[in-house]
C-alpha cells in the first residue's frame, strides 16, 4: 500500500535538512536560513529552536542527548563539525583538516565511542552565495572523517575515505560494523551509489561494496535504520528515473519497497513519536512530511522504553 505523508510544516523556500527526534519533538534545520526548527506533535506547532547556525545541514544526537551539528558556513571561514551545548554554548569539534578548511560538511553520526563521523562534499550553493564560488574549495577530494575524543576536551581528525566523490548520508549498520555511505555525485562521470564500507577494530574502513547503483539519476540524500536493519533512504528527483521516493534496503542492498514523496526531491528522514513508527521527511524545497510506517526507528537517543 502506498504510504500516505501528511504536510506538518509549510515548504520556507530552500532546503530543510538534518531531522533528529529528541524524545518529544522533531528537529530539522532551515540550511540557508541558519536556524534549527522544532515541530511538536502534540500541539502541531513549529518554533525556532536555534538560529545563527552557519548554514547548519545535517543534525544527530549522542547516546547522552547531546546534540551535533554539520555546520556548511554562512561564510567561506565557518565550515565545521559542532556540538550544541544546552546552555547555549556551540563547541567546534573540527573546523580543518591538514590545515585546508573543511568543504561543506553535510551529515554526520555518532557511535557507541562517541566517536563523531561526518560526510564533507562540496555542493555548489549548498551554504549560501560563497558556495558557488569553487575557488573556495582548499581541500582536493570530498571525504568521509571520523573525528575521536581526546583527554582534556581535544578532538582529533582521520580521514577514513579516499574513494568518494561528494559523499552525502552517513548510517551504521546495527552492530556498527558497517558504516553506509551515500556517495552521491552530480556530475555525470560521478558515481550515485548505496556503499558499505566494513569498519576495523581501529576505526578504519576497508573496500567498499555498492549495495545498489542508481545510474543516472539522483542517489541517496539522507538515510535511517529501523530496528531489523534495514536501511529507508531519500532519493530520487522529478527529473527522471523512479521519480521522489522513499527506498527500503534490506542491509544486503536488496530494494524492499518504493514510495512516492509527493514533493521534489526528499533530502533526509528521520523516526519519531512514541513508538517510533512514524517517519518524518524534509524536501529540497522546505517541506516538513510525516507518515506512519510498518516499520520501527532505531535511534541512539533517547534510549527505547523498557516494557
Amino acid at each position: 500500500m502506498p504510504w500516505e505523508f501528511e504536510l506538518v510544516d509549510e515548504p520556507y523556500g530552500n532546503v530543510s535538512e538534518g531531522p533528529a527526534w529528541d524524545g518529544s519533538g522533531l528537529l530539522f534545520t532551515h540550511i540557508q536560513q541558519s536556524r534549527i526548527m522544532r515541530y511538536d506533535p502534540a500541539t502541531r506547532s513549529c518554533t525556532v529552536f536555534r538560529e545563527n547556525t552557519n548554514c547548519a545541514n545535517g543534525l544527530t544526537f549522542d547516546a547522552q542527548g547531546r546534540l551535533y551539528g554539520c555546520e556548511g558556513g554562512a561564510t567561506a571561514d565557518a565550515r565545521r563539525v559542532v556540538r550544541y551545548e544546552l546552555a547555549g554554548g556551540v563547541t567546534v569539534l573540527a573546523d580543518q583538516y591538514e590545515g585546508k578548511r573543511f568543504n561543506i560538511p553535510n551529515d554526520l553520526v555518532v557511535d557507541p565511542q562517541g566517536r563523531v563521523w561526518f560526510s564533507d562534499p562540496f555542493y555548489d550553493g549548498a551554504a549560501g552565495p560563497w558556495s558557488f564560488d569553487r575557488s573556495h574549495k582548499e581541500l582536493d577530494h570530498d571525504s568521509v572523517y571520523r573525528v575521536d575524543p581526546r583527554p582534556g576536551g581535544a578532538w582529533k581528525v582521520e580521514r577514513v575515505t579516499f574513494d568518494t566523490t561528494r559523499p552525502n548520508g552517513l548510517l551504521f549498520s546495527l552492530d556498527y560494523k558497517t558504516l553506509y555511505v551515500a556517495q552521491s555525485g552530480r556530475d555525470p562521470g560521478e558515481k550515485r551509489q548505496l556503499r558499505a564500507y566494513p569498519v576495523h577494530e581501529d576505526g578504519s574502513l576497508g573496500a567498499a561494496e555498492v549495495l545498489h547503483d542508481f545510474g543516472e539519476n539522483r542517489g541517496i540524500d539522507g538515510m535511517r535504520l529501523d530496528v531489523e536493519g534495514r536501511i529507508i533512504a531519500t532519493a530520487g528527483w522529478e527529473l527522471g528515473g523512479p521519480g521522489s521516493l522513499i527506498y527500503v534496503f534490506s542491509p544486503q542492498g536488496e530494494v524492499l519497497q518504493r514510495h512516492p514523496v509527493p514533493a521534489n526531491r526528499p533530502t533526509n528522514c528521520a523516526f519519531g513519536e512514541a513508538d517510533r513508527q512514524t517517519l518524518y521527511v524534509t524536501t529540497i524545497d522546505g517541506h516538513l512530511f510525516r507518515v506512519r510506517t510498518e516499520y520501527q526507528g532505531r535511534l541512539i537517543y533517547p534510549p527505547k522504553p523498557q516494557g
